[in-house]
């Protein structure tokens, strides 16, 4: 281990750190109030890479991407004032999707605050309800003590973001201080009276249906969920854009609980007697605006594991509340004695037959089939094939269609943020340049971060867009139907020309009208050695998986009719 002593400044100690701490890339955009930080990476032995974005939003995605993928803190560095807030949409993604990251935040000098001097903000109270830590280095000896705090608060319990400022004048100031070891991640483990009782309630099941959701997973996490149902022939249901928890093809696999879900399997979390759930919160999507399962007290008996004990009981009361990460829960629940399985073996097919069903699509409405398309990528991309998108119903057609087979193929926010897929299909090549990433997007969410292409361009990243153009904000035009039938006001869009837009910033362009043209243009966009855009233009009828624009507004006349 380093031990440093040398009068170094604190940039070079908080660079120091960051090596210490196993950062590779920054996400950020440069801001005067952290110059010393950029000159100290210019020439840093350690060669940590500073991806230049090209907003502050689009870095925070970025950042909790590289969070999502690798397990480590994303690391996003930003300007104070507007770059700070631009960054905070990354932080409550962070937030909500238990994701681990470390925003650092250029600060005013020391002898200014709290004279509302240039871009001054006080970032405790800013940020103090969308993260687990939120502080301020002002002695630069204590930069080493902080940032590693700053790391083991993100990676411990509940992953999440933590947000450090830095006064510039500090980031200059010389100081002796030693270097700490690298953070150490601590999640709690389950007792075993924990596993005794889950075993005796899954003896005395009849209708058994296992959750898996939240933060802190990993691959060996995913193949351990896998044996204990394989073990107990357990259906498997998993929350919100969690689908790639596990692997879609086994038979106990049963789908996702969340926006659009099969209404077969909502069905069957009430009927269930016994709600396993690993790592979810059970928050509003999953649990349907909490009507599916009505807090605090469950019909079912719910055994309820999660890393953080303040969400033991916050909404739900648990008949068996354990506090562990799941990944530290799942490595000893395959310890657990074989319950016989064949009285529910019944149960746990139906569930997955309705999940069979559930791939079938719809007739297609319009020249595009959006669902064909979904099925195309399924049976094409190769193995690892990470999927991104961002908020809006485009997403559903993969939601639903497609197979997610492996741990972290899957990226996209459950916080319903606009402007995801973009930063994090980069941010995927970044981490993983060997593995083609695909963004799914929609005319309004892409044009929130489209420019990120130029990053795109400049490192040399590939991803694949695939834009669905409807002309308008799709999902919000579907709600506005719904409550205000025909009365069409400020959610239409007039578009650029996607494919000229995409050759401007260097990246590859298609158009597609017709579901036919899609497979030769996707090969070609593979092909075209650069980051590409293929636009799909879409009839705006297809607003659902399952209906259509005109069904949701006749549906919601004929109840203003009755």
């Amino acid at each position: 281990m380093s031990t440093k002593v040398s009068i170094r400044t604190g940039a070079r100690v908080l660079v120091d750190a960051l090596a210490i701490h196993g950062v590779d890339n920054i996400f950020g955009v440069p801001g005067e109030s952290y110059l010393d930080v950029l000159d100290v990476l210019h020439d840093h032995p350690a060669g940590i890479r500073f991806v230049i974005c090209r907003q502050e939003g689009g870095a925070a995605y970025m950042a909790e991407a590289c969070g999502k993928l690798t397990g480590r803190p994303g690391v996003c560095f930003v300007t104070r004032g507007p770059g700070a807030t631009n960054g905070s949409i990354g932080v409550h993604i962070a937030q909500q999707d238990s994701t681990p990251m470390v925003l650092f935040i250029g600060q005013v000098a020391r002898e200014m605050v709290d004279r509302e001097a240039f871009q001054e903000v006080d970032y405790r109270r800013m940020f103090g309800g969308l993260a687990k830590w939120v502080t301020q280095i002002d002695d630069p000896a204590r930069t080493p003590e902080i940032v590693a705090r700053a790391f083991q608060t993100a990676v411990s319990g509940r992953p999440g973001p933590v947000v450090v400022a830095l006064p510039e004048d500090m980031l200059g100031e010389p100081c002796s201080v030693a270097d700490t070891k690298p953070y150490q991640v601590v999640r709690p483990h389950p007792g075993p009276d924990d596993l005794m009782a889950l075993r005796d309630r899954l003896a005395a099941a009849e209708r058994p249906l296992v959750m898996l959701g939240g933060g802190g997973w990993n691959a060996q996490a995913c193949r351990d969920a896998a044996a204990f149902a394989e073990a107990h022939n357990l259906p498997v249901t998993v929350s919100f854009r969690c689908q790639d928890y596990m692997d879609n093809d086994l038979p106990q696999y049963v789908g996702d609980v969340g926006i659009g879900s099969n209404p077969a399997l909502l069905e069957r979390v009430k009927q269930s007697d016994l709600l396993i759930v690993i790592g979810s919160r059970l928050g509003e999507i999953t649990t349907q605006g909490y009507a599916l399962l009505k807090p605090p007290v469950l019909e079912q008996t719910l055994v309820h594991v999660h890393p953080d004990a303040n969400e033991l009981g916050r909404v739900y009361q648990a008949d068996l509340a354990i506090n562990a990460g799941s990944a530290e829960f799942l490595q000893a629940a395959r310890g657990i004695n074989a319950v016989d399985g064949s009285r529910w073996a019944a149960w746990t097919a139906a569930a997955r037959a309705d999940f069979e069903a559930t791939a079938e699509p719809s007739p297609a409405v319009g020249p595009v089939d959006i669902a064909a398309i979904a099925l195309h990528l399924r049976d094409t991309l190769p193995d690892g094939a990470i999927i991104t998108n961002g908020a809006g119903n485009f997403a559903s057609w993969m939601q639903r269609f497609h197979r997610f087979r492996s741990f972290k193929t899957q990226l996209s926010p459950t916080n319903g943020t606009m402007g995801y897929g973009v930063p994090a299909a980069l941010a995927a090549q970044v981490v993983h340049p060997h593995r083609v990433a695909v963004c799914m997007a929609g005319d309004g969410d892409f044009l929130m971060t489209g420019q990120e292409l130029a990053t795109a361009k400049q490192y040399g990243l590939k991803p694949i867009i695939v834009l669905l153009n409807n002309g308008m904000y799709g999902t919000i035009r579907m709600h506005q139907e719904r409550e205000h039938p025909n009365r069409i006001y400020g959610t239409e869009l007039q578009n650029p020309d996607f494919v000229k837009l995409a050759e401007a910033y260097g990246a590859h362009g298609e158009l597609v009208t017709g579901t036919e043209q899609f497979p030769a243009a996707f090969e070609r966009a593979r092909a075209s050695g650069t980051a590409a855009l293929i636009e799909v233009r879409i009839d705006p009828e297809a607003i659902t998986t399952r209906a259509s624009l005109s069904d949701i507004r006749e549906a919601a006349l004929a109840r203003q009719k009755g």
